[in-house]
């Protein structure tokens, strides 16, 4: 697949390369920023619980997808890799599949500084653009054309789709089934407050 044909998948044909890869810059960047800002808005309503919501409709539902988002162990995965690897988790995000989002996301959640934020999603959206301009989406339409051009092709790949799709399920059980679940603790009356503090 030529690159001319990468491009006129996103609809981006007729540009030159250099345009094209701007595009992909500007629309990876946008995404990941709002989810880095649904993420602080998860955030600031959690320490504001309760008082008036504000913003357009659109954003207050994407506020709430985010917060029904950081509950899931994906999420929880996330903050924990930007807690550990802070912006490199954000920069090196652009290049995994399945954990952008909850990347993202946990950088909003953890309030990373934005000018950090930024500064990380640079050099990781300029990565994804050239990757997914270049090669990505051609490596993607060439396994399945070869698949779809011979039957037996069609047949290895609908049975590695079923291999990945059952490790995937059987993995997310097995991790439900051993993670602990948190508890919260039961508030101390107030005379065992005071005692404790004298």
């Amino acid at each position: 697949m030529t690159s001319t044909q990468v491009l006129a998948e996103y609809g981006l044909d007729g540009l030159p390369v250099a345009v094209a890869l701007l595009c992909l810059f500007g629309i990876v960047l946008a995404r990941s920023h709002l989810t880095y800002w649904a993420g602080r808005g998860v955030a600031r309503g959690a320490r504001i619980e309760g008082g008036h919501r504000r913003g357009p409709r659109w954003w207050q539902r994407t506020v709430d997808r985010t917060a029904r988002l950081a509950s899931t162990p994906s999420a929880r995965r996330g903050v924990a890799l930007v807690h550990r690897w802070g912006p490199l988790a954000v920069t090196l995000a652009y290049v995994t599949v399945g954990i952008q989002t909850a990347v993202f996301a946990g950088a909003g959640l953890l309030r990373m500084p934005y000018l950090r934020f930024t500064l990380a999603s640079l050099p990781g959206a300029v990565m994804w653009a050239v990757i997914w301009g270049t090669v990505g989406i051609g490596a993607v339409w060439g396994a399945l054309a070869i698949a779809a051009g011979s039957p037996w092709g069609l047949a290895a790949l609908c049975a590695a789709l079923a291999l990945v799709a059952t490790l995937v399920v059987v993995s997310a059980r097995r991790r439900r089934r051993g993670e602990p679940h948190l508890a919260v603790p039961e508030p101390l009356p107030a005379e065992d407050l005071a005692a404790q503090h004298r």
